[in-house]
């Protein structure tokens, strides 16, 4: 397996809604922000991947749109997922481990403020007429997913207040439940916001960064598109996607000091927590989610933060976990460290 690492991490704040600014406007100074922090121009880049949504923007293939941020002349190597820039993420390392080139950009954008009903858009990446629910709503089937943890006695809503209270202080007890047991402070205010990440390999990591972080394994498995037939109270795919990093990286989830988990709802970092052993890892440091989703970007800003830990020498050993489609469906493990193997 070819040497692959993190060089650079850049992101914007997470906003509530922008609406001063269209896609290419919020992810330019990001992406230039993260190309100086390595000394790189965008001629220097072999490869670029995104991930976003296009229906966020009411129309197909809005996603071309931010292509004017890159600068798609002369020609350059592309490729977009339709789903979280985690998996753009993916997509860039396997990429680089073909040989192909020795730099790739990858880039999210998530606008998830510009849906009035966001339950109105997130199927339609997930083969909506044939396969994904298009009812009931994704809180509906996180509550199903909280509850069915609260009834086999893994989870309390106490607990669940105490998860979200160290990343936002809007918790009430005493508020209505959306979908119960959750309430609206178990569930990740949606916003907008952009990340960019530099991947590089072997001696252009070790040239561009002082402190490269280097991916050791990376993994994501699905599960199938039916709620019905899965056991909710277990996260199966994440424990495989973390089985076979762990091969790839030569330690284990549980060997790492920082984790940086993708929890859009407040149950979902207990069960996290429990399917990967993060028993001595610090959850989130960054604030998380709960603290703030820009959905399509959430996934690749873990994978950032937790090579951000790597590179500043805070941590030997980081996770980043991504997730896409309802109830914890399909789920990417990514192991970091600071020396390669």
């Amino acid at each position: 397996m070819r040497e692959v690492a993190v060089v650079s991490y850049a992101r914007s704040p997470f906003v509530p809604a922008d609406r001063e600014h269209d896609m290419a406007e919020i992810v330019q100074p990001v992406i230039r922000q993260a190309l100086d922090a390595c000394g790189l121009d965008r001629d220097h880049i072999d490869f670029f991947a995104s991930g976003s949504h296009d229906f966020y923007e009411g129309r197909t293939f809005s996603y071309i749109e931010s292509l004017d941020a890159v600068g798609a002349w002369p020609p350059i190597s592309e490729s977009h997922v339709e789903m979280d820039a985690a998996w753009a993420f993916a997509e860039a390392w396997a990429w680089l481990q073909l040989g192909e080139g020795t730099t790739a950009l990858v880039y999210g954008i998530g606008r998830s403020s510009l849906a009035a009903d966001l339950d109105q858009v997130m199927p339609a990446q997930l083969d909506p007429y044939l396969l994904a629910p298009l009812r009931p709503h994704r809180d509906a089937l996180a509550g199903l997913q909280a509850r069915a943890l609260l009834d086999a006695g893994l989870i309390s809503e106490p607990q669940l207040a105490e998860v979200v209270s160290r990343y936002r202080a809007d918790v009430s007890m005493a508020s209505p439940y959306l979908a119960s047991p959750l309430r609206a402070h178990d569930i990740a205010p949606p916003g907008d916001a952009a990340a960019v990440l530099i991947l590089a390999e072997g001696d252009t990591a070790r040239r561009l960064a002082a402190r490269p972080a280097w991916v050791r394994g990376l993994d994501h498995r699905i599960e199938t598109h039916y709620p019905g037939v899965r056991d909710l109270t277990c996260s199966a795919s994440t424990r495989r996607a973390a089985a076979r990093a762990a091969e790839m990286a030569g330690f284990a989830a549980a060997d790492v000091e920082v984790a940086e988990l993708h929890t859009e709802y407040s149950y979902q970092e207990p069960l996290l927590v429990s399917a990967l052993g993060l028993e001595k890892a610090a959850v989130n440091p960054s604030g998380g989610p709960l603290a703030g989703r820009p959905a399509t970007a959430t996934g690749l800003i873990r994978i950032g933060e937790a090579a951000r830990r790597i590179m500043d020498g805070s941590e030997e050993k980081a996770l980043a976990h991504a997730t896409n489609g309802p109830a914890l469906q399909h789920n990417l493990v990514c192991l970091l460290a600071g020396e390669p193997r």
